[in-house]
């Protein structure tokens, strides 16, 4: 939580002796709302012999002044350094969406109205990220963006090729995602950032905001880089003798974003568990380290409503990041058919699924389930794959009944269909493994759960009860909270505005919230929110 924050805690008064009232107090609830949502003044909590009410000039004498409440700006939240190393105006940022789905425009509208967008890089060929980082920085030549860095242990060359891209354009700022342990592309893309200032400071240009659910990986991004892949790169002159020895002064990250429960992948963990360990580690490595900037600690996962983005702050998140939200937003690069079923979620109409990257393991993403049968499906072929030893062991019923219910082909057609995939990815190993049965079979159900998130963002009207719509229950949660209001049709949802809002109306949360901290929380409670006009 950053300075200006603490400074906006409510100011408690002696009282005064009461008496005559002077008349600036209103006690019309709306209008009383109205003085409270004006969150660049102070507002003065009175009481005299009708009630209680609020200013916003002080009172006179005789009135009983109860307590102050400096202004508060949605600028406020969060910690400066985050916003000025980012070159934003407000501690907001919205996370990658795999495929595109976060795509130009929304990075683009964000980014103009201050806040920070990042590209969903993850999965889309390499030409499709160079066409879009061209035109982002188009648009943005001296505005905020970002790029996800998606780590998958099977595309350790794809992971270089993009490091490679990343330098070559000058993208300043990544979102690593995925991460269980450091690999030497994400560590060269840290390091050639870094120079030696005049005064022997160290300049960092490239900056790595990684996403985790982990506090081990955490601590893996809170320290320099594991000196053996420093060296590794120095060897390789991928990077100068001057970068391997700045790369001892510097975290591996300037930022780490807590992701609890989420959409996509998610372990789920509640975020007042993890980010208080999260914060803790944090401050016990920059006891160790001393850096001139301590890595900073965000908060995603269920975070899509004013009070959530109020509380993250009040936990000591530095900043906050909003996902399944913005996937319904117009920007969004993502069906209109999609989009109407996401504005109907309700907090519990999602589901764990498995994935496709890391299928044979087990590994889970939390998708939609209202509208779709995915979930139901992913996980029945995942039931069928650990209990037989290759396609050829499926007893004949149950493997027809797959092709009828979820493939809509032979299994067959669906494994030439996957080796086309793959050669046309250059991905001949993944062919050449599938001479083992087990190995087979599971690409050829995979070709199921990838086909399933591209038939969810194009669209496909004979496909919709197979959608893999990425979704937690943060989509649900900004439902209700949208319902009533002009947000809460899916024309008005743009992304920027959506965003504004929030954060305006989480500094108005947190208005209320000093009433409940000054005991008044009947009065707190009976207080409409008044809606910043569209």
């Amino acid at each position: 939580m950053d300075d200006s924050t603490l400074l906006a805690m409510p100011r408690v008064i002696e009282a005064q002796p009461p008496g005559a009232f002077p008349g600036p107090v209103v006690e019309d609830g709306r209008a009383m709302a109205r003085k409270l949502k004006a969150l660049d003044r102070d507002c003065y909590v009175l009481k005299h012999e009708a009630g209680l009410g609020f200013s916003h000039t002080p009172p006179g004498s005789g009135t009983q002044l109860l307590a102050v409440l400096s202004k508060m700006m949605p600028e406020q939240f969060g910690a400066a350094s985050f916003r000025r190393d980012h070159g934003l105006k407000y501690a907001y940022m919205s996370g990658a969406m795999a495929k595109g789905i976060a795509g130009e425009e929304l990075v683009i509208a964000l980014g103009k109205k201050g806040f920070l967008g990042c590209f969903g890089a993850g999965a889309l060929p390499l030409p499709r990220v160079e066409d879009a980082i061209i035109r982002i920085q188009a648009a943005l030549p001296d505005r905020p963006y970002a790029f996800n860095f998606l780590h998958s242990p099977r595309k350790l060359a794809k992971e270089d090729a993009t490091a490679d891209l990343y330098l070559k354009h000058g993208v300043r700022t990544v979102e690593a995602s995925s991460y269980i342990s450091l690999t030497p592309s994400i560590v060269r893309y840290r390091l050639a950032g870094l120079a030696e200032r005049a005064d022997g400071s160290v300049a960092i240009s490239n900056r790595v905001i990684v996403k985790v659910s982990r506090v081990e990986v955490a601590g893996l991004f809170m320290q320099p880089p594991d000196r053996s892949i420093v060296n590794q790169l120095l060897e390789q002159r991928r990077i100068s003798p001057l970068q391997a020895r700045l790369a001892e002064r510097v975290p591996m990250a300037d930022d780490i974003t807590v992701e609890a429960d989420s959409g996509g992948h998610t372990d789920n963990r509640p975020l007042v568990v993890l980010l208080p360990a999260m914060l803790k580690l944090r401050d016990t490595v920059q006891r160790k380290h001393c850096y001139p900037t301590a890595v900073r600690i965000g908060a995603a996962g269920g975070i899509s409503t004013p009070r959530a983005i109020m509380a993250a702050f009040m936990l000591g998140a530095d900043y906050v990041v909003t996902g399944s939200v913005n996937q319904s937003c117009v920007e969004a690069q993502t069906s209109a058919a999609v989009k109407t079923l996401l504005a109907k979620v309700g907090v519990a109409d999602v589901a764990m699924a498995p994935e496709s990257d890391m299928f044979e393991h087990g590994y889970r993403v939390q998708a939609l389930k209202q509208g779709s049968l995915y979930p139901m499906r992913a996980q029945k072929l995942f039931e069928t794959y650990q209990k037989y030893d290759g396609i050829h062991a499926i007893p004949p019923q149950e493997k027809a009944a797959l092709e009828r219910q979820i493939f809509k082909d032979t299994l067959e057609n669906v494994w030439e269909q996957t080796v086309q995939f793959l050669a046309g990815r250059q991905q001949h190993e993944e062919i050449a493994r599938a001479e083992s049965p087990k190995v087979k079979m599971a690409l050829t159900f995979k070709w199921y759960l990838g086909q399933s998130s591209i038939w969810a963002v194009q669209g496909v009207p004979d496909r919709q009860l197979d959608y893999q719509v990425w979704c937690g229950p943060a989509m649900g949660a900004f439902n209700d909270w949208a319902r009533g209001t002009y947000l809460e049709s899916l024309e008005n949802r743009r992304v920027a505005d959506v965003a504004r809002v929030l954060m305006y109306e989480a500094a108005y949360a947190f208005r209320l919230q000093q009433l409940n901290l000054l005991g008044l929380s009947d009065l707190a409670a009976t207080l409409p929110s008044v809606r910043i006009p569209s």
